[in-house]
């Protein structure tokens, strides 16, 4: 049985219908671009619309990861810290979005078997507080609070390439 086959209901389907819905977004920012406009920069940021997309993907990996083995299980993967946000040479936003569908679609059947309040230590990072733990549930809500941004972030992006504006 797929997730979109499963009838999930209360917090479960509250959290995923909200990621879902900010996916779709982040996706609908890039309807009827070529390669060349999804890696444009458009604005004075280094952001383009397939570097969104790339870290999002990636960004939502990770944390995943992190929901079913904790901080090791994060970290065991090399992150470009700086390329997550461009299209590489070779790159195409098709090749983008499948993999931000499978992510998607990863993280979308996890949420339907993971225990919400399991937690685990986060990783040592200047940009966390040093011993805190997250669960599963604080997970899915950064994860849904990233995603909603950086489609804010795309929007804008979007609307300088050509005026679309996705979002509004």
């Amino acid at each position: 049985m797929s997730v979109s086959d499963q009838v999930l209901t209360g917090e479960r389907a509250d959290l995923l219908a909200t990621l879902q819905r900010h996916r779709g977004f982040l996706r609908q920012t890039v309807t009827g671009l070529d390669d060349e406009q999804a890696a444009r920069r458009s604005t004075a940021s280094e952001l383009c619309l397939g570097g969104l997309i790339k870290h999002v993907a990636g960004t939502e990996h990770r944390w995943m990861r992190f929901a079913v083995g904790g901080a090791e299980a994060m970290q065991s993967e090399p992150v470009d810290w700086a390329g997550q946000f461009r299209m590489a040479e070779g790159e195409t936003l098709a090749g983008l979005l499948a993999e931000f569908d499978r992510v998607a679609a990863e993280t979308d059947a996890l949420v339907t078997t993971l225990d919400l309040d399991t937690a685990h230590p986060l990783p040592s990072a200047p940009w966390f507080e040093p011993g805190a733990s997250w669960s599963v549930r604080r997970v899915l809500l950064h994860l849904i609070a990233e995603t909603a941004q950086h489609a804010g972030h795309a929007d804008i992006i979007r609307e300088s390439i050509d005026g679309a504006k996705t979002m509004g």
